[in-house]
C-alpha cells in the first residue's frame, strides 16, 4: 500500500462506490492518495497477461508469453500437494513479474459431467482432492505475495447456458459434493479473492445470493477476502453488493446506482462500506509483496515437464512398455507434431516454448512419423494408408490421438466421449500392421476407451499436459521414469452410464441434480456397475504391496490410520496410497465410500514406508438438512486403504459413538421416529397408556404402517393421541433437560 494523505474511513459515499467495481477490464478503481488500483489477471495454470494496445479486451487472443503449466485436469492427477504448492509458487513469481496482483483461479468446481466444456480446468470428481489440490495451489501462489481467486462459486458444473441456468440442487448433495472444496480452502488456504459464478443456483443468482456470500461463504466459514464476480456476471448492482458481492468485473453499470440506492432508503450505506473496506484489505494485502522483474524461463519450463510427467497416467499396460530398447519406431498422429497441451477460452496462454512429443522421441529413439489423420477430422485415405505403412515397418507404434482444438472449450460443453471416428479407425489399421502399439491420448475431458483399447497394448492417458508435455511424454514412454499419474475421475464405458446423464445439461433454464451426492465412484462403487477404469487407477512400471494395517481411536471422533507401503518391484517409482472411509449397508442410504486422504510416495526397489491418516468426525459425518449441521451417527464404519476405489488392499473397522444429538422432535415427527428417539420413547410411553401394547403386538404389517404415521395424525383414529396430548407430549421432551442417552442435562 502506498502511503496516503487520507485516511480509508474518511471515503465519501461516492469513493466507496466506485471501489466496488472495476476500473476496466483488468484493473481495480483508484481513489487517489488512498488506494491504488490493482491488477487482476487469469489464469489458473499460467499467466494470461494482454500484450499493450491490443485490440482485444480481454486479451484471449494476445497475451505476452507466460510459461504454460499442465491444467488441473492434469496437475489433479499427480495427487501431489506439493507440487501443485510449487507450481502456484512458480505461477506468482510469473504473475510479479508481468505486473500482475492477482490470478483467477485456481478453478476447483466438481465434474459432473465429462461432457462440461471446462473439465480440462477442474481437479476432479472429488471434493477431497480439488480441495486438497486446490489449497496447495493457493498456499503457492499467496507464498509469494501474489493474491489468489477461487472460482467458480458454485455450483458451475456445465458451460451451456452457464450465464442463466438454474442448477436445481438440495443442500445435502451441496454441502457434500459441491461446497467442500471450497470450504477448505478458505480455512486452510485463506484466498484473496473468491469468484462467484454466472449461474443461478435454486433459483438465485449466485452474484445476489447472501445465504451463499455471506451465511456459508463469511459467517460459516470464516472468509475474509473479497467475492469478485466472474466477468459479466452481476444482474442487478444493488441486490448483488447486499448479497456480499463486493467488488463487479468489469465494471458494466455506473457507480451512480450504489449511491442512488443509499440515498433512496434502498441499500444500507453499512453495505457499501463493508465492500470497500474488504476491497481495500486485498488491495494492501497485495501491495506489500515484494515485487520481481523476472523469471528463469528455463527451470519454470523443466517444473512444467516434472509436473506433467507426474500427472501422465498409465491407464494399460501388457508389458510393451517401458520402450527401453524399442528398435525401430513409428509415431503416428498428427498430435505428435502438433501437440494439444492446453484448453481453450480465458484461460489460454501464449507458451514461453511448447515441446511436442515427435520432436523428444526422435531425439532419443530411431523413430519415424506419419501424420494418420487431419485434425479437422476429415477422412484422409493416403494419411491413413502412410501411417499403416509406417507402422508395418517399425517394431513399435506408438499411436497419439484425442480430440482436436475445437472440441472442448470454456463456453460450450462437449455433446459425445467418443474420439473422432477417423483416429479410432487409424488406429485398427495400425493395430493390423504392427503387433506392439502404445496409444498416448491428448484430452481434457474424459473420452470413451471401450470401443478400441482391445487394438492396444497399452494406453497412456497424457490429459494436457502444459507446454512441455511432449518431453514429459517422451520420460514416460521410453521409461526414464515410471508413470505416477492416477485418475481423479472415473472413465465409464458409456457415456449413458455417467450418473448425471439423464439431467445434464438440463432445458428451461433449469439443471436438476437428480443423482445427488451419487457423483462418479460414489455413484459406480456404490451399485457396483461396470467402469472403464475407477477413480484412483493408475499403473506404474514396479508394484507395490501393502501391509500392516492399523487403525485405532485416538479421542473422541478422531482416529489415527497407518500402512506400510513397499516397492517390491524394481524400479524407483511413486505410489498414491488412497483412504476410503465405507459404509457397509444392504440399502445404501449413502455412497459406499468416501476418499478421505491420500499421500504419494516414492520408494525405490525393496524400500518401504509407513504412511499416516488422521480422521475426524467430519469424514464420517452427513450433512441434516433438519439439523442445519453435519450429523454422526452412532454405529461401525470401515477404513479402507489402496492404490483405486476398486483397488482396497487394507480394510479394517472401526467404531464411533455418534456425535451424542438427536433430532428433536415435534408434532409431525412420525411414531418410529419417537419410538427411536431414546427421550422420546421413554416420554411416550410414560404419558400413553396402552403405547406398549400397541407399539408390541398386532400384525408386523400393521406396526410398519404406524411407525411410518405422524403423531398429530392419529387423533384421526381415535386411539387417544388427542391434539392435546400430542402438544403435552412434545413439550415433556423439550423440558426434559436430559441428554439422549438419559441422564441429566448439564
Amino acid at each position: 500500500m502506498t502511503q496516503t494523505d487520507r485516511d480509508p474511513a474518511s471515503l465519501s459515499l461516492e469513493e466507496k462506490a466506485s471501489l466496488t467495481s472495476g476500473r476496466d477490464t483488468w484493473h481495480t478503481e483508484e481513489v487517489r492518495d488512498v488506494v491504488p488500483a490493482i491488477t487482476l489477471a487469469d489464469g489458473p495454470h499460467g499467466v494470461r497477461r494482454q500484450n499493450k494496445g491490443s485490440g482485444d479486451a480481454l486479451g484471449l487472443t494476445d497475451s505476452v508469453p507466460a510459461t504454460c503449466f499442465p491444467p488441473a485436469v492434469a496437475l489433479g492427477s499427480s495427487w501431489d500437494a506439493d507440487l501443485a504448492r510449487r507450481v502456484g509458487a512458480a505461477l506468482a513469481r510469473e504473475a510479479s513479474a508481468l505486473g500482475a496482483d492477482v490470478l483467477l483461479g485456481p478453478g476447483v468446481n466438481i465434474k459432473r459431467s465429462p461432457l462440461c466444456g471446462r473439465n480440462f480446468e477442474y481437479f476432479s470428481e472429488d471434493p477431497h482432492v480439488s480441495g486438497v489440490m486446490g489449497a496447495a495451489l493457493v498456499a503457492g501462489i499467496q507464498s509469494r505475495g501474489i493474491g489468489a481467486c477461487v472460482k467458480h462459486f458454485a455450483v458451475n458444473n456445465q458451460e451451456t447456458d452457464r450465464m442463466r441456468v438454474s442448477a436445481d440442487v438440495d443442500e445435502q448433495t451441496l454441502r457434500e459434493i459441491y461446497l467442500p472444496a471450497f470450504e477448505h480452502i478458505v480455512r486452510t488456504a485463506a484466498p484473496a479473492m473468491v469468484m462467484c459464478s454466472y449461474n443461478r443456483i435454486n433459483g438465485v443468482y449466485a452474484g445476489e445470493n447472501r445465504w451463499l456470500l455471506t451465511e456459508v461463504l463469511r459467517e460459516q466459514w470464516g472468509f475474509d477476502g473479497a467475492v469478485v464476480s466472474d466477468w459479466g456476471a452481476v444482474n442487478d448492482r444493488v441486490a448483488a453488493l447486499a448479497a456480499g458481492l463486493d467488488l463487479e468485473m468489469p465494471p458494466t453499470r455506473t457507480d451512480r446506482e450504489i449511491v442512488d440506492a443509499v440515498r433512496a432508503g434502498r441499500l444500507d450505506e453499512s453495505a457499501v462500506t463493508r465492500a470497500a473496506d474488504r476491497v481495500i484489505g486485498v488491495v494492501r494485502r497485495v501491495r506489500d509483496a515484494e515485487r520481481f522483474e523476472d523469471w528463469d524461463v528455463d527451470a519454470h519450463h523443466e517444473l512444467a515437464r516434472e509436473a506433467a510427467r507426474g500427472s501422465i497416467v498409465l491407464l494399460k499396460n501388457d508389458g510393451v512398455l517401458p520402450l527401453e530398447d524399442p528398435g525401430r519406431v513409428a509415431v503416428v498422429g498428427e498430435l505428435a507434431r502438433t501437440p494439444r497441451y492446453q484448453g481453450h477460452g480465458s484461460s489460454h496462454v501464449v507458451p514461453t516454448r511448447l515441446d511436442s512429443a515427435w520432436d523428444a522421441l526422435r531425439g532419443r529413439t530411431a523413430a519415424t512419423f506419419a501424420a494418420g489423420y487431419r485434425l479437422d477430422g476429415e477422412p484422409d485415405a493416403a494419411l491413413a494408408a502412410e501411417a499403416a505403412d509406417t507402422a508395418a515397418s517399425a517394431d513399435v507404434a506408438v499411436v497419439f490421438l484425442g480430440l482436436p482444438d475445437q472440441a472442448e472449450s470454456e463456453g460450450f460443453d462437449r455433446t459425445t466421449i467418443d474420439l473422432p471416428a477417423v483416429q479410432t479407425e487409424l488406429l485398427r489399421r495400425v493395430a493390423a500392421a504392427c503387433p506392439r502399439v502404445v496409444v498416448v491420448l491428448a484430452n481434457g475431458g474424459v473420452v470413451s476407451v471401450s470401443g478400441w483399447q482391445d487394438a492396444a497394448g497399452a494406453v497412456l492417458e497424457g490429459w494436457l499436459p502444459g507446454q512441455a508435455g511432449g518431453s514429459a511424454i517422451a520420460d514416460l514412454l521410453l521409461g526414464t521414469h515410471s508413470p505416477s499419474g492416477r485418475l481423479t475421475e472415473t472413465i465409464p464405458d458409456r457415456l449413458a452410464d455417467v450418473p448425471s446423464h439423464l439431467h445434464f445439461p438440463g432445458a428451461d433454464g433449469h439443471v436438476v441434480y437428480g443423482e445427488g451426492r451419487y457423483v462418479g465412484y460414489r455413484y459406480h462403487d456404490t451399485l457396483g456397475t461396470d467402469v472403464a477404469y475407477p477413480f484412483g487407477h493408475g499403473l506404474s512400471y514396479t508394484r507395490f504391496e501393502y501391509s500392516d494395517l492399523d487403525a485405532r481411536e485416538t479421542g473422541p471422533n478422531a482416529w489415527t490410520v497407518e500402512a506400510t507401503v513397499t516397492n517390491a518391484g524394481e524400479r524407483t517409482a511413486h505410489e498414491v496410497v488412497q483412504l476410503y472411509v465405507a459404509f457397509d449397508e444392504e440399502r445404501p442410504t449413502r455412497p459406499r465410500h468416501e476418499l478421505r486422504g491420500f499421500t504419494k510416495v516414492r520408494l525405490a526397489p525393496g524400500e518401504g514406508t509407513r504412511v499416516r491418516f488422521a480422521l475426524t468426525g467430519r469424514d464420517i459425518a452427513q450433512w441434516s438438512v433438519s439439523r442445519g449441521d453435519w450429523r454422526i451417527d452412532a454405529g461401525a464404519f470401515t477404513v479402507e486403504v489402496g492404490a483405486s476405489s476398486r483397488d482396497i488392499r487394507l480394510r479394517a473397522e472401526l467404531t464411533t459413538p455418534g456425535d451424542g444429538r438427536t433430532d428433536e422432535l415435534g408434532r409431525m415427527s412420525t411414531l418410529g421416529e419417537w419410538l427411536d428417539h431414546p427421550v422420546g420413547a421413554r416420554v411416550l410411553r410414560s404419558r400413553l397408556r396402552g403405547a406398549d401394547g400397541f407399539t408390541a403386538q398386532g400384525s408386523p404389517a400393521l406396526l410398519a404402517l404406524a411407525r411410518g404415521i405422524p403423531l398429530a395424525k392419529f387423533g384421526t383414529f381415535g386411539i387417544g393421541l388427542t391434539g392435546d396430548v400430542v402438544d403435552e407430549l412434545v413439550a415433556a421432551v423439550r423440558s426434559s433437560g436430559e441428554t439422549p442417552d438419559g441422564t441429566p442435562g448439564a
